[in-house]
């Protein structure tokens, strides 16, 4: 956990960034608030809006990114409402939080604006079963949202915009589908199911504090598309909570009610959640369970019972999200993997075609954007196969298999590097073994993303009689040799002679 967090790499120092914007934006925001005489609740679902504006909103532009934050307020303040209105009303109150569950997940189908406009939406409720609210502390609530969600604008697109000096990352859309046959589909009855049981057996271990539960299905099906990567988001989200209550009993306890040394605290936890967010989920909910604890203290209501019942419905959250992703509507792991691996090696031919004509000097060839699209398809693939290469899986063949999977598309991906960058050399020319590498390159890839009827047709291997290993001096030709080397060891891992998927089903 410490090597994940702390040799991470960060390039352009993105993530440090990304945690010190954070840290500014909420913390000027809770300010702001107190300024504009909000109470200690106001200032907490502003600094709450703030943080949501800041972490959920990942649209690939810079102006699509503030059209979705401009978005917020126009879906939180209508379910913030419903929330105050049937506040006193405890059947229609939870039927409408399922509701709002199943509409969040259900809007991850229109992409990152859909998915940020749902997460917003269900936190909204969420933090009104919190704060208790009623109608008549509306017009604060209002108030102290709008304020942060501009405050949050501000500093992201105006102070500190540094997406501006970066290349937009490619749209990587979910896997498709019409009906049931569409994840986000399946995912919303999932998540729906899973909140059901989580509110109410919640409720049944505490009266009070039952959205907890219902809090932590929610997140953990946040990122999430098969039944392995929930299963192992679940058990991360236990762990962080975990260690983060044991924090909370040696941190957030003994400084209970000292309004400096918890402001202090809080903003490391911020600058904790967005900064180990992209790389540790557990890191993350080691902070946000750390960041809870000191609100807790600061409103008086911190104690080691209190702590220990958010271990509780933490645990019932993701037994309920257990349970849904093993029997409702299941989206099997090796499905999900599947697809993304061919969509990888789609995007490995892409590239190579996109180079070849580059080398070849047809105008407007640039393999460039097709380079960073494989780099987020290798991303995706990674996360699909993570259950599968878990320290706590037993399947120890398909455990190497999929390693040796991950393996052998990281040499793709640096072969194809590799001929991008000699693409991008003015100098380089290019000659008919060329032609011929580049061929044989598409064909291998054809081969292993070929339907089930001609799934018999394998890629050549490298270095048969056709093949000649590339001379010195030949940059271009060694690096599709590679590729067509790496290509070739990718065919006996995907299709094991027994027949049995990569991850399983």
């Amino acid at each position: 956990m410490l090597k994940t967090v702390f040799v991470a790499p960060d390039p352009g120092r993105t993530r440090l960034r990304f945690a010190t914007r954070a840290v500014l934006g909420i913390g000027l925001a809770v300010v702001l608030c107190g300024l504009a005489g909000h109470s200690l609740l106001g200032a907490l679902i502003g600094g709450l809006a703030a943080l949501l504006a800041l972490f959920t909103v990942t649209d690939a532009t810079v102006r699509g990114q503030a059209v979705t934050t401009a978005l917020l307020p126009a879906v939180g303040l209508p379910v913030l409402a419903l929330a105050a209105e049937l506040h006193d009303q405890p059947v229609a109150r939870d039927l409408a939080f399922l509701a709002v569950v199943g509409a969040g997940v259900y809007a991850r189908r229109w992409g990152p604006r859909g998915h940020s406009l749902g997460v917003f939406a269900f936190m909204t409720y969420f933090i009104a079963q919190f704060l208790h609210a009623t109608p008549g502390m509306l017009p604060e609530l209002y108030a102290a949202v709008l304020l942060s969600v501009l405050t949050a604008a501000v500093v992201r697109f105006g102070v500190w915009c540094y997406e501006r000096r970066l290349p937009p990352p490619p749209a990587v859309a979910p896997p498709g589908g019409t009906g049931l046959a569409r994840i986000t589909t399946r995912q919303a009855v999932q998540a729906t199911a899973g909140a059901g049981f989580a509110l109410f057996v919640g409720q049944l271990v505490s009266g009070h504090r039952w959205y907890w539960a219902v809090g932590a299905t929610w997140w953990i099906f946040v990122n999430t598309t098969s039944r392995g990567e929930t299963l192992v988001r679940g058990f991360r989200r236990v762990l962080g909570t975990v260690i983060g209550i044991g924090l909370g009993l040696l941190v957030a306890v003994p400084v209970q009610g000292d309004p400096v040394v918890s402001s202090v605290l809080l903003a490391a936890c911020v600058f904790g959640i967005f900064y180990t967010a992209p790389v540790s989920y557990t890191w993350m909910m080691l902070c946000v369970t750390l960041l809870a604890s000191l609100l807790y203290g600061l409103l008086d209501l911190l104690d080691p019972a209190l702590l220990a019942l958010r271990l509780a419905e933490t645990g019932v959250g993701a037994l309920g999200a257990v349970l849904a992703v093993l029997f409702v509507l299941p989206v099997t792991t090796h499905a999900v993997t599947d697809a993304w691996i061919q969509r990888a090696l789609t995007c490995v031919h892409a590239c190579t075609a996109e180079a070849a004509a580059r080398l070849a000097g047809v105008p407007g060839a640039d393999p460039a954007p097709r380079v960073a699209e494989l780099e987020q398809m290798l991303g995706r693939v990674r996360l699909a196969v993570a259950p599968l290469v878990h320290p706590l899986n037993p399947m120890l063949v398909r455990k190497g298999r999929a390693l040796r999977v991950l393996a052998l598309l990281d040499d793709c991906a640096r072969e194809i590097r590799g001929l991008v960058a000699v693409a991008a050399d003015p100098e380089a020319s290019q000659d008919a073994r060329l032609a011929r590498a580049c061929h044989r390159v598409e064909a291998s890839v054809e081969a292993l993303i070929a339907s089930p009827a001609s799934k018999g047709r394998e890629p050549r291997p490298a270095g048969s009689p056709a093949v000649r290993p590339p001379q010195a001096g030949e940059p271009a030709l060694a690096h599709l040799h590679g590729l067509e080397h790496a290509l070739a060891e990718l065919a006996a891992p995907l299709r094991a002679p027994s027949g049995s998927p990569l991850v399983g089903a």
